[in-house]
């Protein structure tokens, strides 16, 4: 199954996701269950946000990994939604 993590970073806090990114990013390679991953850019060209698409057996594995991720642990998140997705294209 694949789940797609939306996450929205809460106001102000790029200077978080800026510290934690060399973090982020080495959770997703070593998961090795990241399929597709980046920011979201705000209007000012600023990242604000995440998705990932996670090919993971289960909800419950794609929650663990989410609140294993660097970024939620340094609390940047202002929410972070998991929905069960299906490719269709690519």
């Amino acid at each position: 199954m694949r789940y797609a993590l939306i996450c929205i970073d809460k106001p102000n806090a790029l200077q978080t996701r800026v510290e934690n990114r060399a973090a982020h990013l080495e959770h997703i390679k070593s998961s090795g269950v990241v399929e597709q991953a980046g920011p979201f850019i705000d209007a000012a060209g600023q990242m604000c946000g995440s998705l990932l698409i996670l090919g993971v057996g289960t909800r419950g594995e794609a929650e663990a990994w989410a609140e294993a991720d660097p970024y939620a642990k340094a609390g940047l998140f202002q929410s972070v939604m998991i929905q069960e997705w299906k490719r269709v294209i690519g």
